[in-house]
């Protein structure tokens, strides 16, 4: 799945984590789908020939999310957790030695700034689709506080590789996602055939594309194996082609996702998706074939963090999932080192939890160790960065500029969607480098409509706006620099994988005098498997053969 990117430890630790995370699940209360005989259901998910995914329905995030969510509320009605909601983040607050000693946070009613001290920060703000704008993700998933850090100092790393999900609702705002479940239970993808066409598969044959006015199933000709359940970032490439073609369905990018045919019992399995169709298009998909086109889903690049493997030397004096920042750590899809190049379908959900067990076992042994806690340290170390935002609040309310920042980003997520997604080519990256940067200094000229501090949400995306931007700069010079082909990252000029030059992770670093990240690399720790070749067409069930585990790991759970 993830084209052999990923640091080999930590994936490996969450795997033999995930049935005990799963078993954790069922014991808060998460309603995990049952076969006839009572037992857990488990079904595939793309790119895997096991049933291996453990699922509720076609609402699994979900679920969890509202058996976690219990969770939290149960810890705060015993006085354990106080949450800070409608507050947004805007600066990690550091001592004179660079270790976080805590937060600045906005209230987003009063827009007034508060501190928050702390010895340790955890973040998990999620990816940057808002960056794309027509994305699958919340929109408040806008990247803006990766990016705050990112200005501060922290590393981020693998920020070329986006996933974009093959199967989403063609749309003029925000794009809905069509669950992978629905493929998973038996959907098809298909458009009309057309036999006067060829197109290119797998192994470089050129095949007629179907017969003319057949419903034409792509995906099952050119990938038997798989069939409708190879991985993201092949299904939605085959997709782009086939439409390219002139193949869409009624002429537009669009393509059949087709569950019509399937048992009324298999159909309820995923009735919260088909509902969603429904509701959005006014279309019967129980009984038509849904339209669907590919669409920004998630980021398998983030914050850079720590890993020492359970037989490290230095094990003891390394912290898992901290940041290059000290007492920065960062957890789910805000970070980078479950996922590699491709994320397969279900294992944010388990990654995130993974890391968040991770964490919590991390950050005591972080604070057992530190000499001085926050409320030893001087009051300038947290006024001072008070006072920064406040300066930095007042000069974006005082700008009088000409500019207007929703069309800045319309221009940068055109931009983006256009040149960093599913097909790259470096003439046209290199070109978008120079417009992003261009429209980082148009940001200086923005004039808002909103001066109020009352519920401002111009003010609002305004400051985010700009640390969105350093985040589309990491992402767009690393798709740049990166001359090879491997998972979500594809250009045509480059069509292999180069593992002799490109196994490497890309580390990106703030420049505050340049114009452009600073980029350099780090080595994989290949230490469990070798890399094979990444082959969805001929695939077949094996067994690897891992080496060198320690015998000493200590898992979270």
């Amino acid at each position: 799945g993830g084209d052999f990117l990923a640091d080999q430890p930590p994936v490996l630790e969450m795997c033999l984590a995930a049935p005990g995370i799963i078993r954790m699940m069922e014991r808060f209360g998460c309603p995990f789908n049952r076969t006839p005989e009572g037992n857990m259901d488990f079904r595939r998910f793309g790119g895997t020939l096991y049933h291996r995914t453990a699922f509720c329905g076609a609402s699994t995030g979900q679920q969890l999310l509202y058996a976690l969510d219990e969770q939290v509320r149960r810890y705060e009605a015993l006085g354990m957790v106080e949450k800070f909601e409608h507050h947004e983040f805007m600066r990690l607050i550091l001592d004179d030695q660079g270790v976080a000693r805590g937060i600045v946070m906005m209230d987003l009613y009063t827009l007034r700034l508060e501190l928050l001290k702390a010895d340790a920060v955890v973040f998990g703000t999620g990816g940057p689709g808002l960056i794309f704008k027509k994305s699958t993700n919340s929109t408040f998933c806008t990247g803006a506080a990766n990016g705050r850090l990112f200005k501060q100092g922290m590393h981020y790393a693998n920020g070329e590789f986006i996933q974009i999900h093959p199967t989403a609702i063609p749309g003029e705002d925000k794009l809905r996602l069509i669950s992978e479940s629905s493929r998973g239970e038996g959907g098809r993808m298909w458009v009309y055939g057309d036999s006067s066409k060829t197109i290119q598969d797998p192994q470089g044959k050129e095949i007629p594309c179907g017969k003319t006015g057949e419903p034409w199933y792509f995906l099952e000709e050119m990938y038997p194996v798989f069939g409708n359940l190879v991985p993201r970032d092949i299904a939605s490439r085959e997709v782009l082609r086939v439409c390219e073609l002139g193949l869409g369905i009624d002429g537009k990018d669009q393509v059949y996702l087709d569950v019509s045919h399937l048992p009324a019992q298999v159909q309820r399995k995923i009735e919260s998706v088909l509902e969603i169709y429904q509701k959005f298009t006014g279309e019967n998909p129980h009984k038509v074939p849904m339209k669907i086109f590919p669409a920004v889903h998630y980021s398998m690049g983030g914050a850079w963090v720590d890993w020492p493997a359970a037989d490290d030397a230095d094990r003891e004096s390394r912290f898992r999932q901290m940041t290059n920042i000290p007492g920065c750590f960062q957890v789910g899809e805000s970070e980078f080192q479950y996922h590699g190049a491709n994320r397969l379908g279900a294992n944010s959900l388990v990654a995130c939890i993974f890391a968040g067990l991770v964490a919590g076992s991390e950050v005591p042994r972080y604070l057992d160790q530190l000499s001085v806690s926050y409320g030893q340290l001087p009051g300038k170390i947290f006024s001072s960065s008070l006072a920064l935002e406040e300066a930095a609040k007042h000069e974006i309310l005082t700008r009088d500029g000409p500019e207007n920042i929703h069309k800045l980003h319309d221009e940068l997520s055109d931009l983006m969607v256009k040149h960093v997604t599913v097909k790259r080519n470096n003439v046209e990256l290199q070109k978008t480098l120079q417009d992003i940067c261009a429209i980082r200094e148009r940001i200086q000229k923005v004039g808002l409509d909103d001066r109020g501090t009352v519920m401002n949400q111009t003010y609002q995306f305004a400051s985010q706006f700009s640390a969105m931007i350093e985040i589309a700069l990491v992402i767009t010079k690393g798709a740049l620099l990166r001359n090879e082909f491997r998972g979500a990252h594809y250009k045509p000029e480059f069509p292999q994988r180069d593992d002799a030059n490109w196994l490497k992770t890309t580390i990106a670093a703030y420049d505050p005098n340049g114009l452009e990240p600073i980029i350099t690399y780090r080595p994989i720790d290949l230490r469990h498997l070798k890399p094979i070749a990444r082959d969805y067409s001929t695939a077949k069930k094996t067994k690897p053969t891992l080496e060198n585990i320690p015998k000493n790991i200590v898992l979270p759970i």
